[in-house]
């Protein structure tokens, strides 16, 4: 009998693939600020929205259930202080342009879901396994 479920390497997943979208993005304003900004925002914000890929690998590598749902649950939550407050204050200050500002909260917002998604997968393939 063949497993109805198959591996999908990191940088096939959709929410890697989102989270790098927005590291991309967040790089771009980055590149173009001065010392002084990035010293006092611009590093804070880098940090922050390359955390949120960074987590979901190391989830995504764990064997147990709730190690992967922990870092899923710590990238969500490194997404929301990148746009929620970072790119949300950058863009109040004029630092971020407002295209870059709707592109990122796109980006963000489908991300959320998906990830919101991955955690409740990850969640029920635990129950499944546990019932066995």
């Amino acid at each position: 009998m063949e497993s109805s479920s198959k591996y999908i390497p990191l940088k096939e997943l959709d929410i890697y693939i989102l989270s790098r979208q927005l590291s991309a993005k967040a790089w771009t304003i980055y590149q173009r600020l001065d010392y002084h900004l990035r010293k006092n925002w611009g590093d804070q914000m880098i940090s922050s929205i390359d955390s949120v890929g960074a987590n979901i690998a190391e989830g995504y590598a764990r064997f147990h259930f709730l190690d992967r749902i922990r870092f899923y649950y710590i990238a969500r939550a490194s997404l929301s202080e990148s746009v929620e407050h970072w790119i949300n204050l950058g863009h109040e200050r004029k630092i971020v342009l407002e295209e870059e500002y709707q592109e990122i909260n796109c980006i963000a917002k489908n991300l959320q879901i998906k990830l919101n998604r991955q955690i409740k997968t990850t969640y029920d393939a635990k129950d499944k396994v546990s019932s066995k």
